[in-house]
């Protein structure tokens, strides 16, 4: 097995090597249409045979690093081994006879416990979730992964984190939003919040002010147009929330605006990209949801309801075993009865049942279908994640 390799496998993989020869006589173009279509686990064992594969691999994903074909579902699950990560490729999700693979983790010696607070560009943003000393960036496709230094720090803070990269700047830069003590959880008041910015490529964190929301932890922000996007609590005096942006290249917060009518202006809601527009998730009573998108980013009059997800149970679901998951998985406590997780390449919805099932929903039928592979963990938090050959001395150069 390639000394590269992140995934913990039973089954040797095969001897590539053996092929380079007759691969080595086709045209490039051949070569690049065959390797677009593979998923990124293939991709990254064609990286590993010899140099001009490797180049060759670097500039597929280069050229198309949006391809479907790269996006993969990473699992987290704390619960009851803590802090694994687990993935599956997206084409695999209508074949379920595909099982999950392990993703290694080499820095899980220096922080046992974290959670995964962002991806980005191939890359995805741990932090400790115990004492919100140590943070990472990764990729979980090269092993590739960097410590950041260590920030200002504050007496028992509330820390919501970002990650973004900006297209024209090239630039990939980690937020972080400190809520120090004396924040009063019920009026939604603090005595004092930091900002701070670190670029990838510099040494030090920069403090850039402060931000007038409050941001809920756990959130990860929504990425598009090169600014990254998060629903704030609501307000003593004001019970609707607000759609705050962050510029990666200004670095600076602009509220996105939305409709003063419709379950929209006065419900919980949940942000997310769907079909590259900016959408809101609605949660409404028992378990249904509606889906807004803003078809034209920052026009108000834009956001259209797009999608209506009645409820349901998914079959396999099973109660037993909850209230111990409760006590110790952190995941499970702050995940929801029900989430979207992204839009397939079908059309169809995927969702997440309380942190333990994943399930189809077809817009167009209204039927859902429950998803399963092999190795699945019993709890878990879905992130939708672009796999990448990115490596992180590329982007400090």
């Amino acid at each position: 097995m390639p000394s590269n390799s992140v995934f913990l496998l039973h089954n040797k993989k095969p001897n590539l090597s053996q092929n380079s020869h007759q691969m080595d006589n086709l045209p490039h173009d051949v070569l690049f249409q065959i390797l677009s279509r593979l998923p990124i686990s293939s991709l990254i064992q064609f990286h590993s045979v010899c140099r001009s594969w490797r180049f060759l691999a670097q500039y597929t994903q280069h050229f198309d690093h949006k391809h479907d074909n790269f996006r993969c579902l990473i699992f987290h699950s704390d619960f009851p081994i803590r802090n694994h990560l687990y993935f599956v490729d997206f084409p695999s999700l209508t074949q379920h006879k595909f099982s999950v693979k392990r993703i290694f983790t080499p820095f899980a010696a220096t922080m046992p416990e974290y959670d995964v607070v962002g991806s980005c560009n191939g890359f995805l943003c741990l932090s400790d979730s115990l004492y919100n000393e140590k943070l990472f960036i990764y990729n979980p496709f090269t092993r590739d992964y960097l410590e950041l230094p260590k920030s200002k720090e504050f007496p028992n803070p509330d820390v919501v984190y970002g990650i973004g990269f900006h297209p024209q700047t090239k630039h990939l830069k980690i937020l972080k939003i400190v809520y120090s003590k004396g924040f009063r959880r019920i009026q939604r008041r603090f005595h004092h919040s930091e900002v701070q910015v670190f670029t990838l490529g510099s040494s030090n964190w920069r403090s850039i002010g402060r931000i007038f929301h409050h941001l809920a932890q756990g959130q990860s922000p929504a990425a598009i147009n090169g600014r990254l996007h998060w629903v704030s609590l609501p307000r003593r005096h004001y019970l609707g929330r607000t759609i705050v942006s962050f510029d990666v290249a200004s670095e600076e917060f602009i509220d996105i605006p939305k409709p003063d009518y419709g379950s929209l202006s006065r419900c919980n809601f949940q942000l997310m990209i769907l079909n590259d527009c900016l959408s809101a998730v609605v949660y409404c009573s028992y378990g249904k949801m509606e889906i807004w998108v803003m078809e034209q980013y920052g026009v108000k009059d834009s956001w259209v309801k797009s999608f209506n997800i009645g409820s349901y149970m998914p079959k396999g679901l099973k109660q037993e075993g909850t209230e111990m998951c409760f006590k110790v998985s952190k995941i499970v406590v702050k995940g929801r009865i029900v989430r979207v997780v992204c839009v397939l390449k079908s059309g169809e919805i995927l969702l997440e049942y309380r942190n333990r099932a994943l399930v189809v929903f077809n817009p167009s039928s209204g039927k859902f279908k429950d998803v399963s592979f092999e190795g699945m963990p019993n709890w878990f938090q879905t992130i939708v994640h672009f796999g990448s050959l990115n490596r992180i001395d590329a982007l400090l150069e």
